[in-house]
């Protein structure tokens, strides 16, 4: 897999409320409160570590050693993150993949 890096949406509202974070997307000028998303404390501190800067390696890395887990499953949570933030058009790629470690 090369490497990926990521945005926020700009038409997001986040909000944080103690360890969670709240998303609304903001589209067509209204917001769609079928689609609210709350993230639990790990997945909000790799949330706000998504920056349009960071490859996919590096925010498994920055969960890593903030979190107490063991390193696949590290991985597998930002995967997982990452994955279901980019299907619901909460993030974007940044850049076109390059050959590379991700």
């Amino acid at each position: 897999m090369g490497i990926r890096v990521f945005r926020k949406d700009c038409s997001c509202v986040t909000r944080q409320i103690g360890d969670e974070t709240i998303i609304v997307p903001i589209r067509a000028n209204a917001a769609d409160l079928t689609a609210v998303y709350t993230l639990n404390e790990s997945a909000s501190f790799v949330w706000q570590c998504i920056d349009g800067q960071r490859s996919v390696a590096q925010l498994v890395d920055v969960l890593f050693s903030e979190y107490e887990v063991a390193l696949p499953e590290a991985e597998q949570d930002v995967m997982t993150l990452v994955g279901g933030l980019e299907s619901a058009g909460l993030i974007q790629l940044t850049n076109p993949e390059r050959k590379g470690p991700t």
